[in-house]
């Protein structure tokens, strides 16, 4: 069994990797009024930025269920994040809107793949009375993204336009490339697990499709998707065009909520072991409805009652993500893991693509920068969520200890471990 050090370590890194990947994704967001007004777009051109990301990687996602699984984990996350990294310096130094969906469109066909692969890991490594803790400091990314990544990113770009923080991003990635060939630990159980078992993408799709469990797991993710997606891309040219905040005060949303959640989210990972996932859920998931409906129908408020729900709106939205997260990993055995985790990734990134573009057309914006019908997409977010209470009571844990996690196959592991650091 890894010892408490070793699964720190490990889960530190998978953090980082997450960090960048999120931080990559989400300076899209405060950097929507920056981009419309440089490129002379409306919401719906904005939309498609952030979704050609999302439906490139939805759609790789959805072909890597075939192959994940083949590989050792290690490997098919380092040569992943290689290709993400280049893609986002692509990013910085395109010149035009075209250019730029399509380098969004490149760094979405690694970055897609990131998060099923390391939601893999922690399902293989960490047991699953003890993933919920786990998960919630993965999640924890999130909060850091928000809190240090934005706001900093959001400085770089005011001081040297917005590509700066793409090209940081970008050399930094290739940084942490060399931490993930030189610390991380060949993991390989899933492959012994499956004792050579070969299946063709017609059986994996079917075993996926036909499994009642795995079917509900995947709608249940959808609306989740759904229920934050279509308000969070737009939440920042509100703010700016319909609150009266300036472009740089957005950087206090993030600083704010951010710096909540990454106290917030591991303990409510803790929480979901201590009182299972469902329940944790439940409540989180309830408390949430209040912050969806506020941060759509926002006047013009003092910017700390602003600061107050949208603090709320961090801390339940990626709250409620920690114990979905949880129970999706464990719906499903090892030696499988990886693909049904890729078609995961998949559905959340196509999902999330799908409401960002929807709420592009729904979404309009006067002469005067201000945005109409967000209280629209707000309603249908509101709806998507509730939703997801009917389908989380019929998700079942298909895992557990003794079966995931042989005391030989963990060891095997640690001693991998030990031999990398000694490297």
């Amino acid at each position: 069994m890894l010892t408490p050090k070793k699964e720190k370590i490990l889960l530190f890194i998978l953090a980082i990797i997450q960090f960048t990947v999120i931080m990559d994704f989400m300076i899209m967001m405060p950097l929507g009024p920056q981009l419309m007004r440089i490129f002379d777009i409306d919401p719906h051109q904005f939309g498609m930025i952030v979704s050609s990301y999302t439906f490139a990687a939805g759609i790789v996602g959805f072909l890597s269920a075939f192959y994940i699984d083949k590989f050792d984990r290690k490997n098919a996350l380092f040569y992943n994040y290689i290709g993400f990294s280049i893609g986002t310096i692509l990013c910085a130094m395109a010149p035009t809107y075209f250019l730029l969906v399509t380098a969004r469109i490149f760094t979405g066909v690694f970055g897609g793949v990131m998060g099923a692969i390391v939601m893999s890991i922690v399902g293989d490594v960490i047991p699953e009375e003890r993933r919920g803790t786990a998960m919630g400091i993965i999640m924890a990314s999130f909060s850091a993204a928000s809190v240090a990544g934005v706001p900093a990113g959001l400085y770089f770009a005011t001081l040297f336009g917005w590509h700066a923080p793409f090209y940081i991003l970008g050399f930094l990635g290739l940084i942490i490339c060399g931490v993930i060939y030189f610390v991380i630990p060949n993991i390989r159980y899933h492959l012994e697990k499956a004792h050579g078992e070969k299946l063709s993408p017609v059986r994996v799709l079917k075993d996926i499709f036909t499994d009642k469990n795995q079917v509900t797991a995947l709608t249940f993710i959808a609306l989740l998707i759904v229920g934050q997606f279509t308000i969070i891309p737009f939440i920042s040219p509100y703010l700016v065009g319909n609150v009266g905040f300036t472009e740089q005060q957005l950087t206090w949303i993030y600083i704010c909520g951010g710096a909540a959640t990454i106290l917030t989210n591991p303990w409510i990972g803790r929480l979901s072991d201590k009182y299972g996932k469902i329940k944790v859920f439940n409540v989180i998931l309830l408390v949430s409805l209040l912050p969806l409906f506020t941060t759509t129908h926002m006047p013009r408020i003092s910017i700390f009652i602003v600061l107050a729900f949208s603090t709320l709106f961090f801390i339940t939205i990626g709250g409620r993500m920690v114990p979905a997260m949880t129970m999706i990993t464990s719906t499903v055995k090892p030696q499988h893991r990886g693909g049904f985790m890729s078609i995961v990734s998949s559905v959340m990134q196509l999902t999330s693509g799908l409401a960002s573009f929807v709420a592009g057309y729904i979404v309009t914006k006067d002469p005067n920068g201000e945005i109409h019908n967000f209280d629209v997409i707000g309603y249908i977010a509101i709806a998507a969520s509730i939703t997801t209470l009917y389908f989380v009571r019929k998700i079942k844990v298909v895992d557990n200890e003794a079966e995931v996690h042989p005391a030989e196959a963990r060891k095997r592991l640690d001693k991998e471990f030990v031999q990398s650091e000694m490297a």
